[in-house]
């Protein structure tokens, strides 16, 4: 299979493997490179932070002219934000609209820069997001990336996502879910609150439930913490829509609406062969064919999760090697490399019919099929 030369917005690493819990997306390495790195220090668990992110620096504004003229080109800052955005390019397969959408959000920051320097009426514009799309389509990625360009250009104090999910926020018992939405604003503050499946924090049916209590504070800190967090709120489109309409206080303090599309078999296609490269794997030709072929068969069957799916999927084929080459005894340095047909054809998405319906695969958290 030929490369496409972009790379995945997804890590390989397995849920709880320095990544936030499995039902948040994987926490993204850097560039998405296949080597563990080490938490900085201070970062708490469920931090996601740029490798050698230093707070930002505040920039006091120029005392410039109306005459003056500003080079945003030659603006450091500028400089930093254009660097991200051509890195969200190169390193994310697909994503069209949202690569658009953070594009003008920083346009808009960028502007919103040079007119203060002018002097010109600019309050601090709204942030807090929403990010809406299946699992395994590059939320907490992107999270990751629009910390880093609020961070250049001075709106946040480190580059770092906090992600939580309504167990991080919600306590069971009257007393506690103040503490614990504190103690997560307080571990985001000066960067991004990732708030993942968000919809879950508002119940209506359960008259004794505590999530309304964690949207109060939610809604206090993100009013009076506009200049030092961020929240992104994400989950599914329609459960969100939900979530908003029964929430307009909240609704009304989040600006910007960014949808993720489920990724095309293609790009799915071009993900699963980035991955494979990165880790010194390539397919057969054989196994080429199987690996669409399953795709074909996967994505008709429910819970699939897009990048994730197809990450695990390829880490049930690598065990499916690794039995094999066992077996096999000796082994070349092709045979460590190659994944065969028969490993991709080992999955249970293969299997009969009434087995499949019995047994639906489950590969969302890393359950994977055997």
């Amino acid at each position: 299979m030929t490369s496409s030369g972009k790379k995945s917005g997804f890590s390989m690493e397995r849920p709880g493997a320095g990544a936030p819990a499995p039902a948040r997306e994987t926490a993204p390495r850097g560039d998405q490179g296949s080597e563990e790195e080490e938490e900085p220090a201070g970062a708490e668990p469920g931090d996601i932070v740029v490798p050698d992110g230093d707070e930002a620096k505040e920039d006091e504004p120029s005392d410039l002219d109306p005459d003056d003229e500003v080079d945003l080109g030659k603006d450091e800052a500028v400089a930093r934000v254009q660097s991200v955005l051509d890195g969200i390019d190169a390193d994310l397969i697909g994503l069209t609209g949202v690569k658009l959408r953070i594009r003008e959000i920083a346009a808009l920051l960028t502007v919103e820069r040079a007119r203060t320097r002018f002097g010109l009426s600019a309050s601090k514009p709204s942030l807090h997001m929403s990010f809406t799309g299946a699992p395994g389509t590059g939320k907490t990625t992107v999270a990751l990336r629009m910390a880093e360009i609020l961070h250049a250009l001075g709106y946040l104090r480190v580059p770092r996502v906090h992600a939580v999910t309504r167990e991080d926020l919600v306590g069971q018992f009257i007393g506690h879910t103040a503490p614990k939405t504190k103690e997560a604003l307080t571990k985001a503050a000066g960067g991004v609150l990732f708030i993942d499946e968000a919809y879950y924090l508002h119940r209506p049916d359960n008259e004794r439930d505590y999530g309304q209590e964690a949207i109060e504070i939610l809604l206090q800190e993100m009013e009076s913490e506009r200049g030092s967090l961020v929240v992104i709120f994400a989950g599914y489109e329609d459960r969100m829509e939900s979530f908003f309409s029964s929430n307009p206080g909240l609704s009304s303090r989040v600006a910007h609406h960014v949808s993720f599309e489920d990724y095309t078999k293609p790009e799915l296609t071009a993900i699963a062969e980035l991955m494979l490269e990165r880790d010194d794997y390539r397919f057969s030709p054989e196994a080429e064919k199987a690996f669409t072929e399953y795709l074909d068969r996967r994505l008709d069957r429910p819970r699939f999760a897009n990048a994730r799916s197809v990450r695990n999927a390829l880490e049930r084929a690598r065990l499916r090697q690794a039995n094999r080459l066992v077996a096999q005894g000796s082994v070349s340095r092709d045979d460590l490399v190659l994944i065969t047909e028969e490993d991709i054809r080992g999955s249970r998405v293969f299997a009969d019919p009434e087995q499949d319906h019995r047994e639906p695969v489950d590969d969302t958290a890393g359950a994977g099929e055997p």
